[in-house]
C-alpha cells in the first residue's frame, strides 16, 4: 500500500500497515462480494449474511448488535460497514477497541460502484472481474420510464422504498419509476396508495425485510398486478448487481 492510512467514504481516517488479511464483513452485500472476490480474507461476518450459500465463517450476531467480543477475538485487519446498515455507536466502540473499521456509504448506482471500486483498492489492489463487469453493465444512461412500480417492505403498517436509495435508483436505471419516489427514504403509506392504478402499474413483492410469498402479500392488492421478486436484486450491491440488469430489466 502506499500509504499506512487510508480514508472510507465518510472521510475517516482507517489507519493500515499492510493490506488486510483478516476481514469482519457487518453487510451482507459487502460480505457476498469479499466471498467472491477475496474468500480467504473473510474470517467473520454476521448472521444475516446468507449469500454465498454454505459460507463458511464465524458469525457476529446482527448488522444492528454486532458482538464486538467476537469481533475482537478474530484478529481483524479491518471491518467492513455501511453508513445506512449499521449504528454509528457500534462502529465507534469497535474504533476504541483498536479495530479499524472502514464504512461504506451507498445511495445510488453510481456510489455502489465507487464505493466497491475505492474498498476493494484498498483491499486487493485492484477491482474483482465481476465489478469490473458490473460497471460495464450499468454504464449506460438508463432506460426511459415504461413502468411505474412500487416496493412494499413491510406489512401492518405497510412501509414502501421511497426517494433517495440505492433501490430507487437502480430501478430507475432500469426503466422502472419508483412511484414513491418523492417521498422520504422509507415511509409509512396506506395500502390504497399502492393498490393505485392512478399511479401505480406493477408491486414488486420482495422477500425482504417481509418475506412476501405467494400466500402472503399478493391476496391484498385487487387492482394492481403484483410480482413476487428477490430482495437481494433490489437491495444488494455487489455481485448481486450483476444479476439485477439481467434479470429485472426485463420485468414487466
Amino acid at each position: 500500500m502506499t500509504s499506512p492510512t487510508r480514508y472510507d467514504d465518510l472521510g475517516y481516517a482507517v489507519p493500515l500497515r499492510s493490506r488486510p488479511a483478516r476481514v469482519v464483513s457487518l453487510v451482507p452485500s459487502l460480505t457476498e462480494a469479499l466471498a467472491a472476490s477475496a474468500p480467504g480474507l473473510l474470517v467473520g461476518a454476521t448472521d444475516w449474511c446468507t449469500h454465498p450459500a454454505g459460507l463458511d465463517v464465524a458469525r457476529v450476531r446482527g448488522t444492528k448488535n454486532p458482538d464486538r467480543a467476537s469481533i475482537a477475538g478474530l484478529r481483524p485487519d479491518l471491518v467492513v460497514a455501511n453508513k445506512e446498515e449499521n449504528r454509528r455507536v457500534d462502529i465507534e466502540r469497535l474504533r476504541a477497541d483498536g479495530i479499524p473499521v472502514w464504512v461504506t456509504d451507498i445511495v445510488d448506482v453510481p456510489s455502489a460502484l465507487r464505493s466497491m471500486e475505492r474498498l476493494f483498492d484498498v483491499i486487493l489492489g485492484a477491482n474483482p472481474q465481476w465489478l469490473v463487469a458490473a460497471r460495464e453493465a450499468w454504464s449506460g444512461g438508463g432506460r426511459a420510464a415504461y413502468a411505474r412500480v412500487a416496493v412494499p417492505i413491510w406489512r401492518d403498517p405497510w412501509m414502501v422504498v421511497g426517494g433517495g436509495t440505492y433501490t430507487s435508483d437502480l430501478l430507475a436505471r432500469l426503466g422502472l419509476a419508483n412511484a414513491f419516489a418523492g417521498s422520504p427514504r422509507y415511509p409509512h403509506v396506506d395500502l390504497a396508495a399502492i393498490d393505485d392504478p392512478g399511479t401505480v402499474d406493477l408491486v414488486l413483492l420482495p422477500d425482504e425485510p417481509y418475506v412476501f410469498t405467494e400466500t402472503d402479500g399478493p391476496e391484498s392488492f385487487v387492482r394492481v398486478r403484483t410480482r413476487l421478486v428477490s430482495g437481494r436484486l433490489l437491495t444488494w450491491y455487489g455481485p448481486a448487481m450483476l444479476e439485477t440488469h439481467a434479470v429485472l430489466q426485463s420485468i414487466h
